[in-house]
This record gives structure tokens, sequence and C-alpha cells, in this order.
């Protein structure tokens, strides 16, 4: 009996280990993921979204990923001397209960030469690499272009 008592344990320990695992996983959350659609042929585009990191304890993206793309990476968006410039930012930390809002003109993706043609309506992966080893993923729903999205993408200045 005692036997069984222990192993009973060890599972009961060992649920309760991954289920704190998992809870760790979901800590940052995506939310409002977006892509304005681009001109055919173009090999640069905008994605935007809203990260908030539900846990205790800070959170740092260190790389992104998607099928789609090339290349996708984190990159801000700074006036200097009156001129717009983007930089790539290698990691983006995000304190616990902060909400980090992606947007034009601002923190984007830079999604880079896309694997084949995106249209409006389709729902793109992106994944978010943790400093901690977690892949958090999210979907992008590619919007229509607008009449005077000119101004909402920000990839027309030089880096």
């Amino acid at each position: 009996m005692n036997m069984r008592r222990l192993i009973l344990v060890s599972v009961l320990l060992g649920v309760t280990a991954i289920a704190s695992i998992a809870w760790a996983s979901a800590r940052l959350v995506a939310t409002d993921a977006w892509i304005p659609q681009a001109p055919p042929g173009a090999q640069m585009m905008a994605g935007y979204l809203t990260l908030k990191n539900d846990g205790d304890t800070a959170v740092r993206v260190l790389a992104v990923q998607s099928d789609r793309f090339l290349s996708a990476t984190v990159h801000q968006t700074a006036i200097e001397n009156g001129v717009a410039r983007m930089r790539e930012l290698d990691r983006l930390e995000i304190a616990p209960g902060q909400e980090v809002r992606f947007a034009p003109g601002g923190l984007h993706l830079m999604l880079m030469q896309p694997r084949r043609e995106v249209a409006a309506g389709e729902r793109i992966g992106v994944t978010f690499l943790l400093s901690d080893g977690q892949r958090v993923p999210a979907l992008f729903d590619v919007q229509a272009a607008e009449a005077d999205a000119g101004e909402a993408h920000p990839h027309d200045h030089h880096h």
C-alpha cells in the first residue's frame, strides 16, 4: 500500500508541475493582431498587435518567426532630427502587467520577403520566441488596404 501511495503522490506532483508549466507559457497574450495588405509584389510588410504580460515576472521577446516570411523582426520607429528612422530591437522586455501596443509609426513587426503573395482575409501565423524558451503563437488577420493607407505604412522611411 505504501508503494501505491508513493506512486500516486508522484503522479500528482508531476501533474501539478505540468500545469504550472502550461500556465507559465500563457503569461504573454497576443491580441488584435493584423497586417495591412500590401501592393502585389511587396517585399516588406508590417504587423501590428498588442502584447500583454499576464504573468508575475518580466517577459523578454528575443525573436519572431513566421513560415510565411523569410524574415520577421521587431522594429521601433523614432523621430531623429525631424526624420523618422527605424531600428531593429534585439529584444523587447515586457514587465508584469504591462501591455505593449504595436502600431503604425511606432513599434511594429517587419515582415520581409513573403514566401508567396499575401491576400486580404488571410490569417498568418507568427510565433514570438521568449528568453525562457517559450514560444507564443499569434494569428494575424490581413486587412484590405484603405484609400488613405499611405500614412499608415511607416516602412517608406530608411533604416
